[in-house]
This record gives C-alpha cells, structure tokens and sequence, in this order.
C-alpha cells in the first residue's frame, strides 16, 4: 500500500466507514464471489461506455498500426488479457485471428453482444486464465497482445509482462492503456491515496496508485512508446493514464 499523509489516511478510514458494509460482507466471504459474478461485470459494463467515449480516440491511433505486425503467413494472431465484455473488438482489423482470456468468467452477456457486433474477427477461444499464469498460450505463438485496464489489477505485474514476452513472437508487439498513480504533488494523487484501499476491495482488486511506466521500462522490449494522457471521469480518481505498445 502507497505511504500516505495524516490527512490522507484519517480520510482513508473515513471512507472504509462509509462502506462499513463492504467490509463486512469481505470478511464474511461474501463480498468477493458476489463482486466477480454479478457487481464487477455489471459495472464495468457501465463504466466501459463512459470510459469509450473518452479513450476511443487513443485506442484508434494506438491500434492503427495492428496490421503491420501479422506474422509471415499474412494473418494477425491477437491475445486479448482481460477481455471482459470485448469493448475493443471494434479496433481489431479485418480477418484479426483473436484469442479471449479473462481471470473473470462473467462476462459472457457483454462478449456475446461484443462479439455478434463485430463479425469481421475470427475467434478462435476464450480463456479463463490470469495474466501472471498464460501456460494454454504457446510461447511465441501470436503476433500481438492486447492489454487495457487490466494491469491496475493483476498481482504481479512484472510476472503478466514476462508471460506476454514469453507468448509473442519475436517481432510481436504489446499493445496497452491503463490507468496509474497522479504526479505526487497533485491533488489527484492525494484522492487516490484516499480512496486506495476501498477502492481496491470494492473494484475486485483494482490499485490506484501503481507507475506502470516504471514496470514497461523495465521489461525486456526491444522498442518501447509510451505516452501520458488524461482520460477524465467524473468522480472518480482514475485521470492519468499511459498508452502504447512495446516490441519484443
């Protein structure tokens, strides 16, 4: 968890009493199972729209270079970590050959709608399968992935970016927009220390505050683009994000 000021965490603890409920329900062994099946995937559907219509823009100059990295056979083998309900089906090329994995098997009414919605892709399957853990996904086997809004929440991030380096081929690219920490002089960067911990139990895992620009730089990319943007919602503390793609 992020350091956070006096203020900061007395705030903090104003809010988890605020959804003393949440709490309870966690610690019960409710939360969790209820969250993933019915308030996660309902949610997100809710948010994917609003979060659209900011972000469709970005997606549609990051993924318009897609094309230039099919394999030698002319086809464009895609993995998509964290599906959810396929919002991004709509930027993939024509003919796209997409494999689908989600630790969350609860989004098959949004897929489905997703998937009829754009029937010029080809999918080949869909796996119920964490980022850290791709072992159904040969190595080397796609020529690129896909990631957006998924690293905020995975458990190790430097585990999911090894396993997207194992799975492509050389030459293959990674693709991802995600949200991360405010500049930490910012008020934005304050509310996200507020809100972490509730924030985190209430969105199935969903942290604020990681510098995922720090763990791409990291990881072993041949050639790397990354770019800050903001993507504002109102009321929530998810402003500043990154967008781009690294080359193995």
């Amino acid at each position: 968890m992020p350091e956070a000021t006096a203020s900061a965490l007395l705030l903090r603890a104003g809010l988890a009493l605020l959804a003393w409920p949440v709490y309870l329900l966690s610690f019960l062994g409710i939360w969790e199972p209820f969250c993933k099946k019915v308030f996660f995937p309902f949610f997100l559907e809710k948010i994917s729209g609003a979060h659209e219509k900011k972000s469709k823009k970005y997606k549609q100059e990051l993924f318009r270079n897609l094309p230039d990295f099919r394999g030698p056979s002319g086809e464009l083998r895609l993995l998509e970590i964290g599906t959810g309900s396929g919002s991004n089906f709509q930027f993939y090329p024509a003919g796209c050959k997409v494999t689908c994995s989600d630790i969350n098997p609860n989004f098959q009414e949004g897929l489905s709608r997703n998937m009829k919605k754009n029937q010029h892709l080809h999918y080949e399957q869909f796996l119920v399968a964490a980022g850290e853990d791709l072992r159904q996904v040969p190595s080397g086997s796609v020529d690129a992935v896909v990631c957006t809004l998924v690293l905020c929440s995975v458990q190790s991030v430097s585990s999911t970016l090894r396993e997207v380096l194992r799975v492509l081929r050389p030459g293959g690219a990674f693709y991802f927009l995600e949200h991360v920490a405010a500049e930490h002089s910012s008020w934005t960067y304050f509310w996200q220390q507020v809100c972490y911990p509730t924030w985190k139990l209430v969105f199935a895992g969903c942290c604020l505050t990681r510098e995922l620009w720090k763990n791409l730089e990291e990881a072993k990319f041949s050639e790397l683009k990354i770019q800050h943007i903001s993507v504002a919602l109102p009321w929530m503390p998810i402003e500043p994000h990154i967008v781009g793609y690294g080359v193995k």
